[in-house]
């Protein structure tokens, strides 16, 4: 079966439409932020970006969930940002993208209202500018973030559903 990567930079909804995505699926839900290393969270927290050496552990490790749910599918967050990111996401099997996507100043509005996360705003602009769209031979929707959660999900499902089998 597909594993959904619902894909975007910190503060573009991936944690929302990720967890009712996979509720209207039935599927298992991941959180990408629990594949990383501590020493990830600590860099980032204290304002770092991270490399893609410091990335490599955790893609491979959200790659090794992918493959885990093959066989019953599933959906997992990651920002994804570059192609050769998602190219190691595919290593794991059948994977189809859902790029959240949306004007920066919302984003870093989001970002700054919630609380309890290790990611600041003063991090957007280098995620931002590592973002490489998804491409026309990578599967997947983009969809805009200004549409309220439970729109961009039934996008999500509707493009799903016309998936070649």
């Amino acid at each position: 079966m597909t594993v959904i990567v619902v894909m975007g930079v910190a503060g573009s909804g991936k944690t929302t439409v990720g967890n009712d995505l996979a509720r209207r699926l039935g599927v298992d839900y991941a959180e990408a932020d629990a594949f990383h290393p501590k020493a990830n969270i600590e860099k980032m927290s204290a304002g770092h970006p991270l490399t893609d050496e410091d990335r490599r552990p955790w893609l491979h490790a959200i790659a090794d969930w992918v493959r885990e749910h093959q066989d019953t599918g599933g959906v997992v967050s990651s920002s994804a940002l570059k192609r050769r990111y998602r190219d190691v996401l595919r290593t794991g099997g059948d994977v189809w993208f859902l790029h959240l996507d949306g004007p920066r100043e919302l984003i870093a509005e989001r970002m700054k209202s919630r609380s309890g996360h290790f990611m600041p705003v003063s991090l957007l602009g280098s995620q931002l500018a590592d973002l490489e769209p998804l491409e026309t031979d990578e599967p997947g929707l983009v969809a805009d973030i200004t549409e309220v959660p439970a729109d961009i999900v039934r996008a999500a499902l509707d493009a799903l559903a016309k998936e070649p089998k």
